[in-house]
């Protein structure tokens, strides 16, 4: 499973054998979320949470839109074009 970004403890990773459409898992603190990346731009939308405080969820989505670029170029090098 490639982490493909860090924040802090927590891994953003994208698994290779995942369906579409383009998301992120994040995973950390014994917790876990998956975000939408609606790309090229965003915005990130929660799909689902496994733990995460809501105040942390919303710091979460705020540092991984300043990446989303990069996030959807990973995504394509991964699983390619939609």
């Amino acid at each position: 499973m490639p982490t493909v970004l860090r924040l802090g403890s927590l891994r953003v990773v994208i698994y290779p054998n995942d369906h579409w459409p383009a998301h992120i898992h994040v995973i950390g603190q014994g917790n876990g979320a998956i975000f939408n990346l609606n790309c090229p731009a965003g915005p990130l939308s929660l799909r689902v949470n496994f733990g995460f405080p809501d105040r942390q969820l919303r710091d979460m989505q705020a540092k991984l839109l300043d990446h989303i670029a990069e996030l959807c170029r990973a995504w394509e090098e991964i699983h390619g074009r939609a």
